[in-house]
Formats: structure tokens, C-alpha cells, sequence
């Protein structure tokens, strides 16, 4: 009969390799130096090793026994590996039943939020989730969440808000691909638009685009002689965002630190398409922020008054009072480019540039380094100095040509 090794005499063994200790149980010593059991054998003519546990766990005779079980096992017909492999993912899937869409989704954001632009992505995600989603399905075990789960969340919302319907669509797919890959749920994902949900809603006809109401330029001029006579942070702030030409958001969340004189620095993080953008001020945007009181322990231009940035709901409540109707903030972004497209000279790209824009093919813009700062400012002078002309409101507008 064959003998094996002591307890003693496997403790002594130090070189790398496999050696036999019984019932096909292996003391495997890796180049390193590390310790393990594991269980040999063959499948047909295929060679097969099972890990056991790591020497410091396991003493030599607990490593014998679950050899003794695994042989036990080949002899009823039944793969000890496959079956190890088998009894784990039923254990992922019990461990699914007890994670819920909620608990996953939360992680899923803060796995992938800091590969996002800012806070603003991560305030979307959730409030969206929070608000058309989790009353639905945000209790239910991510391993359950089905097609009828899916359209009990989108269908109240798909005609009503059909933008945010398709974005909230995507987050939940994204949810349900991100609990898969971690192996808390199997089969396919029942929020996937081909193949499965685009024939389930209905789709968006291609003549259906509304877009946002904006006030017409010649409107602008009498629109900021009431707005001069307003109080407030919040018009305030909608006089800088039309001054500036940028985005509501933007505008409403400058920071002291962001600004220098006459010109404005835009962090990439804050911005769009993900580029620092600089904005020339205007003589009347300097004085609107130089005569702006600093809230003590605030790093914001326009503060709310429970601290952090004023919010873009603010400034669009004043634009509603003065002006009724459905007009939003950010079409004085569209008044503008209107203006400088028919009222100036001044070539589209510089005015696209602007608007913060990433004007041209990618081999345009490595020709074309500079952002076209002077002559920004200087549209941006003349614009100021329109919005100051309430006599534009009977429609004579004086082109004017882009200086020198």
C-alpha cells in the first residue's frame, strides 16, 4: 500500500510542485511560495484539478476528507467541478433575490459616476429613478424584474414625457445589464429597445419635434429694460445668462473663483461637450457682477438662499412673471445666435463658438487652435449694447459689422 506524507512531513515541504497526499488530494506550491490543496482527476481523457482551500485553512486530514467526498462523488456519475461551479451560481442567484432594482441601481451610479460631467448627471439619474421607477419596480429583486415589470415604470410616462421616458428607458437597461454582468440576474434584458420594446411602444413620429418657445431678439431689448428694474438674485441671474449667451445651468452656478475681470472661465466639467470655455464679459456683465453682494461661506455668484447655486428655476420664474407664456430661459440662446446670424458679420463659427459649440470636423479644429477670443468679445460688446436699445422692439434693427 502506497504511503503517504505525515502532517509533519507535508509541513516540511518547501520547493515548488504538486505532491500526493491521498485520495487524489494535491499540496500545490506555487512559485511564490503560496500554499494550496487541490483535488486531481480526469473526465475521459480530459485532466481536470478542483481547488479545495488554502493550506493555512484546511489541516491535511479536512483535505483527505474532501477528496474522500469528491471520489464519492465521481462515483456516482456526477463532476465534482461542475457541480461546485453550479452550487455557487445558485448561490449568486439566492444572494439576487435579496438585491433589489433599488440597491442596484444605487450602485451601478456610484460605480459609474466619476466617468460623468459634474453632479448634474448623477442628480438626473437619481431623481428620475426616484420619481417614475422605484415606486414601480425598486422594491422588486433585481433577479425578478420582467417585461410587464419594465412597462408598469415606462408605459404612464411614454407619450406623456416621451424625452425623459427614453432616457429613464435607458438608465433601467443599463441598471439590468450592469446586475447581470455581476451575476445577480439571467436571461435577457427585458428594458432593450431592438427587438423587444419598439414593438411593445409606440414610437416617435419624425414630424413630432416641438421645440423649447424663445423669445425673438427684437423682443430682448424691451424684455431687459423690465428686467433692469427687477430685484433679486434670480433676475440677476437671468440678466447675466442673457448677457453671456450660455446656459441656464451655467449661468446659475458661476463661481467667484471662475471669474477674472472681464472674463469668464467655464470648467470643462461644467460644460457640455466637456471643454473648458471661456466667456468675454461685457462692461455691463462686469458691473452686474461686480455690484452683486458675497454671501459669507458661498463660492457662488447667484447662492440659494439654504446655500449651493441658485437653481435654473429661479431665473425662469422671473422670466414667466414679466413675460407670461411657455418661453424658457435658455432661448435667449436661440435669440442670439438669430441676431448674430442676421443682424452682424461675423462668420458662424465664431458665433457657434460662442454658444459653446464644438464647431467643425476634427481636422478643422486641430487647424483651427485658437477659440477666436477678441473677436467673441467683441460680439459679445455689440450684443450688450443691443439688448440695451429698447427701440429695437419696433422691429428697426441697425445691422452691425463685425470690427476690425
Amino acid at each position: 500500500m502506497r504511503k503517504y506524507p505525515s502532517a509533519k512531513e507535508v509541513a516540511k515541504l518547501t520547493k515548488r510542485g504538486r505532491y500526493a497526499v491521498g485520495h487524489n488530494v494535491y499540496l500545490q506550491i506555487s512559485e511564490w511560495g503560496t500554499r494550496s490543496w487541490i483535488f486531481r482527476y480526469r473526465v475521459g481523457d480530459t485532466a481536470r484539478h478542483m481547488g479545495l482551500g488554502p493550506y493555512d485553512l484546511l489541516t491535511l486530514a479536512e483535505a483527505r476528507e474532501r477528496g474522500y467526498q469528491a471520489r464519492r462523488q465521481l462515483l456516482d456519475g456526477i463532476d465534482p467541478l461542475t457541480h461546485k461551479r453550479a452550487a455557487k451560481r445558485e448561490k449568486l442567484l439566492a444572494t439576487a433575490h435579496a438585491k433589489t432594482f433599488k440597491e442596484c441601481a444605487a450602485a451601478y451610479i456610484a460605480a459609474h459616476e466619476s466617468g460623468w460631467r459634474g453632479s448634474a448627471s448623477r442628480k438626473q439619474w437619481q431623481q428620475s429613478l426616484d420619481r417614475y421607477v422605484h415606486p414601480k419596480i425598486g422594491n422588486l429583486p433585481v433577479a425578478s424584474v420582467d417585461l410587464a415589470s419594465v412597462l408598469s415604470a415606462l408605459e404612464p410616462i411614454w407619450t406623456i414625457i416621451p424625452e425623459s421616458a427614453r432616457r429613464i428607458r435607458n438608465r433601467v437597461e443599463l441598471v439590468l445589464d450592469w446586475a447581470t454582468a455581476r451575476g445577480l440576474r439571467q436571461g435577457d434584458n427585458p428594458a432593450r429597445w431592438k427587438g423587444l420594446l419598439e414593438n411593445l411602444l409606440p414610437q416617435k413620429k419624425p414630424n413630432a419635434v416641438e421645440h423649447l418657445a424663445a423669445m425673438k431678439y427684437v423682443d430682448v431689448p424691451p424684455f431687459m429694460a423690465r428686467l433692469r428694474n427687477e430685484q433679486g438674485f434670480a433676475a440677476k441671474a437671468l440678466k447675466f445668462q442673457i448677457l453671456t449667451a450660455v446656459r441656464s445651468g451655467q449661468a446659475c452656478g458661476a463661481r467667484w473663483s471662475e471669474i477674472a475681470g472681464d472674463t469668464w472661465i467655464i470648467p470643462a466639467e461644467r460644460t457640455k461637450n466637456g471643454r473648458e470655455h471661456r466667456v468675454p464679459l461685457s462692461q455691463e456683465a462686469v458691473e452686474l457682477v461686480a455690484n452683486l453682494p458675497r454671501i459669507v461661506g458661498s463660492e457662488y455668484v447667484f447662492s440659494a438662499p439654504r446655500g449651493g447655486p441658485m437653481h435654473a428655476r429661479e431665473a425662469l420664474r422671473v422670466l414667466h412673471r414679466l413675460c407670461p407664456g411657455n418661453a424658457v430661459s435658455h432661448g435667449f440662446r436661440s435669440a442670439f445666435s438669430d441676431w448674430a446670424h442676421e443682424c452682424t458679420a461675423y462668420a458662424p463659427h465664431v458665433i457657434e463658438q460662442v454658444l459653446g459649440h464644438v464647431v467643425g470636423t476634427a481636422v478643422e479644429r486641430a487647424y483651427r487652435r485658437t477659440d477666436l477670443f477678441e473677436q467673441r468679445r467683441r460680439l459679445m460688446l455689440q450684443w450688450s449694447e443691443y439688448c440695451s436699445k429698447p427701440d429695437t422692439a419696433n422691429g428697426v434693427v441697425v445691422p452691425l459689422r463685425q470690427g476690425a
